[in-house]
């Protein structure tokens, strides 16, 4: 079952969404060579909890113990932060939070490029985040999730990427994970019809080599089978009476 937020929810997550944009653009300085994940990783939390009054809702989920997932270069998801994990020039890193405050729970994510990085590297960000919206842009009442998965897969393989299909979005509120599931691949006009009041996020998973995947060892962290870079974007979005709303749209993206 689907459940609809209604105007005076949005007004409350609004404010949840606001927060965890906010954790990442202050993020932006604070990622770069020198620097390990789990050094971010606490900074993050310390900002939710001191500074908004807010719970690092990730810790916790599946006894997961950080603020933030970090997933550098090959990892597709689920970058478990580490003292031994020092980020270097070149590396791209996705930094993916979900914050809890006013009852609700926003979840959205950013890749950050550290110092120099290569041409492919950069591409295959900017393509990543194009994915995104070009899913965001299919959000509208009457449109299907099939919409959204097939504007996104689209445009990864006209980029000659693929895309991570056993990852999807998801619908998101009280609960870190509620319906629907959201798809980064699908067809038009196919799947559960969009209706104002949903809320779920957008965040394609997109691979430079193969689609395949694997888990290491910890049986978290999840990797490009062939080591070829992989990126990933994210918003919470609410579908609004003739569109969409993004919760967690930063600042910079305004």
């Amino acid at each position: 079952m689907i459940a609809l937020k209604s105007e005076e929810d949005l007004v409350k997550y609004r404010k949840t969404g606001k927060i965890a944009a906010e954790i990442l653009t202050r993020l932006i300085p604070e990622v770069r060579a020198g620097v390990s994940t789990y050094d971010i990783a606490k900074l993050a939390e310390k900002w939710i909890v001191e500074d908004y009054d807010a719970v690092a809702s990730s810790i916790g989920q599946y006894d997961f113990e950080y603020a933030l997932n970090s997933s550098i270069n090959n990892v597709i998801c689920h970058g478990v932060p580490s003292k031994e994990e020092i980020l270097k020039d070149g590396d791209i890193v996705n930094l993916d939070i979900t914050v809890k405050k006013h009852g609700f729970i926003a979840d959205t994510s950013r890749m950050y490029e550290v110092g120099e990085c290569s041409d492919e590297a950069r591409k295959l960000c900017k393509v990543t985040r194009e994915c995104l919206f070009k899913g965001i842009e299919q959000v509208k009442p009457g449109n299907t999730l099939g919409d959204i998965g097939f504007h996104v897969h689209k445009h990864a393989t006209r980029n000659n990427y693929t895309i991570v299909k056993e990852y999807c979005g998801h619908g998101i509120g009280v609960q870190m994970h509620e319906e629907p599931q959201v798809l980064h691949y699908g067809k038009k006009r196919k799947g559960v019809k969009l209706e104002k009041g949903m809320v779920f996020t957008i965040e394609p998973m997109v691979n430079q080599g193969s689609s395949e995947m694997k888990h290491l060892e910890d049986d978290w962290t999840v990797v490009t089978v062939d080591g070829k870079l992989s990126a990933q974007w994210e918003h919470t979005i609410a579908v609004t009476d003739d569109g969409y709303e993004i919760l967690t749209l930063r600042q910079e993206e305004r």
